[in-house]
Order: C-alpha cells, then sequence, then structure tokens
C-alpha cells in the first residue's frame, strides 16, 4: 500500500521555493503545499553558517517521491538541498482522501 507523506526542503529565496511549489502543484505530484520563514543554523565547508530560508511541505504519497525530488533537484540553487520526507500516521480518512483525490 503507497504510503502517505509530507515531503520537505529548504530555499533560501522566496522565487525559488514559489517555482518549485507551483511546480510540484501544476504537475500534481502533490495535493498541498505550506511555506513557513525558518531561521537555519548549519555547519557547511566547515564553517558554521546562520541564514533565513523557506521550508516548504508537501503532502503526497511516497510513489511520488522520486518524481518530486527530480522536481526540486532541477529547480533548487542550492549544492546540497535538503528534500527529505516523513510518514503521516494518524490522519483522518477525509484528509487522506483528499491527498488522493489531488495527486496523479
Amino acid at each position: 500500500m503507497d504510503k502517505y507523506i509530507i515531503v520537505t526542503t529548504l530555499c533560501d529565496k522566496e522565487k525559488v521555493a514559489t517555482k518549485i511549489i507551483d511546480t510540484l502543484l501544476e504537475k500534481r505530484l502533490v495535493a498541498g503545499s505550506q511555506i513557513i520563514k525558518v531561521n537555519s543554523k548549519y555547519w557547511w565547508n566547515n564553517k558554521l553558517e546562520e541564514c533565513s530560508e523557506y521550508k516548504l511541505e508537501f503532502r503526497t504519497k511516497e510513489s511520488k517521491f522520486i518524481e518530486i525530488e527530480n522536481e526540486i533537484k532541477k529547480i533548487h540553487n542550492y549544492e546540497v538541498a535538503e528534500i527529505s520526507s516523513i510518514e503521516i500516521k494518524d490522519a483522518s480518512k477525509e484528509f487522506l482522501d483528499w491527498i488522493d483525490e489531488n495527486i496523479k
């Protein structure tokens, strides 16, 4: 059975974030998305970095992950972008039906 997941990525530019969201929705790879402004701290090239980013979350199914990952990589401006997923557990039937109805 195909699992329901939330795919996450982060971007430093709102324009890139919007293009990723629009592309995934237009291709019906995701049912919906959220964008949240966050402050990030991380190691990069042996230096501690800090910046503002846009966190993107997408509701979809596990079978779409590879296609979503490929589309994000085509658009993303990071050398190494986080593209990860977590499984949705214990969700309402109506919510899961909504995901089913809105992705190809």
